[in-house]
């Protein structure tokens, strides 16, 4: 009798411990689907923002921002670019001014965003655009996830290539052959939101 009643424990100690797994299972399924569904969220709104607040963001927001650029792919993990973190006014300003002169005019071309992010890569590097590229992308994508706006401002390469381009790199301690790939303005959206354009028909062609 008593190994009937201890065989009968253990298979109820079994029965137990399979359920509890099984209900861990399913909270652990149940937590991870807003998740997926956050990050798809995020990528189907984010938009490209042009007028801005001139309240800066927390710092601690802008480097969580910028982490999120450093786990861009790049090409064999080479991780060719860096980004230069522009929070100080001067600094914005003089490369706002660069900016505008490649275009010629004296506009402002970040749209009066407070922070810029600059993202460089290094041209030895045969993806360094690529890699470059897949880093804006993060921190646009980062920037709207913490309910900043963004923009890709182009003419960075210009930039950097000019003198006082080139100046500012040494100011900043910054050696190599870097190439300009963009500028990630950041900042609170100063209006509303914008919708987003219809999709056009051809964006994908399928193979099946």
């Amino acid at each position: 009798m008593k190994k009937i009643y201890n065989f009968i424990l253990a298979a109820g100690m079994m029965l137990l411990a399979v359920s509890c797994q099984n209900e861990q299972t399913v909270t652990e399924t149940v937590n991870e689907e807003p998740q997926i569904n956050t990050t798809m969220e995020d990528l189907l709104t984010r938009r490209s923002i042009r007028q801005y607040t001139d309240e800066m963001p927390p710092m601690e927001v802008i480097e969580e921002i910028c982490k999120a650029g450093t786990y861009a792919a790049t090409g064999m993990n080479r991780q060719s670019p860096i980004i230069i973190a522009v929070t100080n006014r001067e600094m914005r300003d003089r490369m706002s001014r660069l900016n505008a002169q490649v275009m010629g005019n004296d506009s402002d071309p970040f749209y009066g965003a407070p922070v810029v992010l600059v993202v460089l890569a290094d041209k030895n590097v045969h993806t360094h655009v690529e890699d470059g590229s897949l880093v804006m992308g993060n921190l646009m994508l980062a920037a709207h996830a913490k309910g900043l706006g963004s923009c890709w401002i182009h003419r960075a390469k210009e930039v950097f290539e000019s003198e006082e381009g080139k100046q500012i790199l040494s100011e900043l301690g910054i050696e190599g052959d870097y190439v300009g790939v963009g500028n990630c303005i950041l900042g609170y959206v100063d209006g509303d939101y914008p919708e987003a354009k219809p999709r056009k028909e051809n964006w994908v062609y399928w193979v099946k």
